[in-house]
């Protein structure tokens, strides 16, 4: 997209009003405008008529991050996936199939903000399947309107979703736990005396101190035999290993070292085949 869509695309606190200033301002498409335009961008690929449909269609994605705004999430973050969503639907609009392009973008607008949502409104992912995903938010709607559910709203609740009451118990406890630190926030203990930060009972399985070590000598030593190996080549052999094997940047092609010692690449090849093998018996011996 144009260097315009994609600043409109990134909004700070600072500049969401002067945005949404911006975004109403742009006038909305008729029917056969944005036929017109979405033909050109589909058969013609006319990223000018693609930024048109965007901006246009900017103000809309600004109502739908309205209705989400109970998350406790920054309402510029929100419009900011929105657009995302917005971007994907005008690439992916087919302008044959009849329809109006808002219809068709509000499924990939709604799409990335729900994935905004569940991603930062909890530390621990609150729901991983498309099925918990749906859950959520219908459950969340249900909650503003009955407040805590007893055991008949539960099973209410869970005839009008479509799912068990298990599903919904569980899905209840997960929006109304509340994130707990890792690690210690101070090297205060609890009025029992005891430490209550998970960080304290977990055991790191996978780090053994000693094999550390052992690794750590093993490729110290490795390296001080390879810089002994290398020695014992000659100034065109150790150019050619470094420039190929050991160069942090980019590797050197065997052309590109044929062109500098004026030989054939062939030839070059042949010295890192013998190189390699001087190598090899240095470091083992």
């Amino acid at each position: 997209m144009t260097k315009e869509i994609q600043t409109l695309s990134v909004i700070s606190e600072s500049s969401f009003k002067p945005y949404i200033q911006t975004a109403n301002s742009h006038p909305m498409l008729t029917a056969e405008e944005e036929r017109v335009l979405a033909e050109r961008l589909y058969y013609q690929g006319d990223l000018e008529a693609a930024k048109r449909l965007i901006l246009s269609h900017l103000r809309f994605v600004t109502y739908i991050a309205k209705n989400y705004s109970g998350y406790g999430l920054p309402q510029s973050d929100l419009i900011q996936e929105g657009n995302i969503g917005l971007m994907k639907a005008v690439r992916r609009f087919n302008p044959e199939i009849g329809v109006r392009l808002v219809s068709f973008a509000v499924h990939w607008i709604k799409a990335e903000i729900h994935e905004y949502v569940l991603r930062n409104w909890r530390i621990v992912k609150i729901a991983t399947t498309k099925a918990q995903r749906k859950l959520f938010f219908n459950l969340r709607k249900t909650k503003q309107r009955l407040g805590w559910f007893n055991q008949n709203e539960i099973e209410l609740v869970a005839r009008e979703l479509g799912v068990t009451s298990k599903d919904v118990r569980e899905m209840e406890f997960r929006m109304t736990a509340q994130d707990m630190t890792f690690d210690l926030v101070s090297d205060d203990e609890t009025r029992d005396g005891s430490l209550v930060a998970p960080v304290i009972y977990l055991q790191d399985k996978s780090s053994d101190f000693a094999e550390n070590i052992e690794e750590d000598n093993w490729e110290s030593k490795a390296a001080d035999k390879l810089i002994y190996a290398l020695k014992i080549l000659d100034k065109r052999s150790q150019h050619i290993i470094r420039a190929r094997w050991l160069d942090n940047d980019k590797k050197s092609t065997l052309q590109t070292l044929a062109t500098l010692y004026n030989v054939s690449a062939e030839r070059v090849r042949q010295l890192e085949k013998n190189a390699m093998k001087k190598l090899k018996i240095a470091i083992e011996n």
